[in-house]
């Protein structure tokens, strides 16, 4: 049985759970219309996560995705983070603000958050997916033994290599041209930036797993080409954003129907890990600037901080509007209209 039979899905379409655009009403439309909706948790806690799965059970009952943070523990360098402090200090007092004095760990890894395991071992969800890295064994076991389904996001061979050897049930391809963070386990380490396709067709090949793609698909045209490349489903964030049941704000909207979305950026400035995101002012500034992050996510509690202070008075450039390449054929339709579409753009 294939992956999209055995979790019931009417189109091999996947919702990606990109953390702050994701939403309970965002994957329940996706779901109740044929598809895998998903949503981000690894920004939470254990409870709130525990929340947004309630959510989404009470507006469907068919399968869905829970996505967890896996990313390695911050190293922190307290003089790194000062000198990126003191770097963004004039961006802050252009708004009349001040940077954080301390610089947080904002989000708990899954790789060392027992909470967050005893809460999808007793939610149960369909499908757990893991990204910027994998659990340990035991994380994976206990998944397993609750009848979870398990996905990884890989940029690599190596990466869907390590994926298998693990356990994982399925890989999720993420080409260079994808939105929002990059997977990579190491994001220090070289980067070949495969794109969708290519990644796809090589992991299809020699990963031994099934593959769903990701990155720059956003019509029914596009996840056609990936099913006829030998992926199982595509995966679709960027596409999603348009949608009234997404939480994208409406800074994040207008700046995805400008010219900016012809201009995707990958940046470090925003969180401290490579994501690609609409061209705005922060972005500008990190490429203009010369200094340098520290560790994820320290430094998204500053830029967190900025872009609350520059929204304060009315500069909404400053957010992390993660978009892919495909951004400029973005939809604003609901989602259940999204999917209508997909499904006959595959047809045709």
């Amino acid at each position: 049985m294939s992956l999209t039979d055995s979790l019931g899905l009417g189109l091999p379409i996947i919702q990606a759970p990109m953390a702050g655009t994701s939403t309970p009403a965002l994957a329940a439309a996706v779901c109740n219309n044929g598809g895998l909706g998903s949503i981000a948790v690894g920004a939470g806690t254990a409870a709130s996560a525990r929340e947004a799965i309630d959510a989404v059970r009470a507006l469907t009952n068919r399968p869905f995705n829970v996505n967890l943070f896996v990313h390695a523990p911050a190293r922190r360098d307290p003089a790194k983070e000062q000198a990126w402090v003191e770097a963004l200090d004039p961006l802050f007092a252009l708004y009349g603000a001040r940077p954080p004095e301390m610089l947080n760990e904002i989000y708990r890894s899954f790789a060392d958050d027992d909470a967050m395991l005893a809460t999808m071992a007793e939610a149960r969800p369909a499908v757990v997916s893991f990204h910027f890295g994998l659990p340990d064994a035991r994380r994976i076991a206990t998944l397993k033994q609750a009848g979870c389904l398990l996905l990884a996001t890989a940029t690599s061979l190596a990466e869907a290599e390590a994926a298998r050897a693990a356990g994982i049930d399925a890989i999720v391809a993420q080409g260079y041209e994808a939105g929002g963070h990059r997977g990579m386990f190491d994001p220090d380490a070289p980067d070949d930036r495969l794109g969708t396709f290519a990644l796809t067709r090589l992991l299809v090949t020699r990963s031994g797993l099934p593959v769903i793609a990701a990155g720059g698909i956003m019509d029914g045209r596009g996840v056609r080409a990936a099913l006829d490349l030998g992926a199982v489903a595509a995966q679709l964030g960027t596409a999603f954003i348009g949608c009234p049941e997404s939480s994208a704000d409406a800074a994040y909207r207008a700046a995805l129907a400008s010219p900016a979305a012809l201009h995707t950026v990958m940046t470090r400035a925003v969180s401290g890990r490579p994501a690609r995101c609409l061209a705005n002012r922060f972005t500008a500034w990190g490429l203009d600037s010369d200094a340098v992050p520290p560790a994820y996510p320290v430094a998204y509690d500053v830029g967190k901080a900025l872009n609350g202070a520059a929204k304060a008075q009315g500069e909404g450039g400053y957010g992390a509007q993660w978009a892919g390449q495909g951004a400029p054929l973005a939809r604003s339709l609901p989602a259940a209209e999204l999917m209508k579409a997909l499904a006959e753009e595959m047809r045709a």
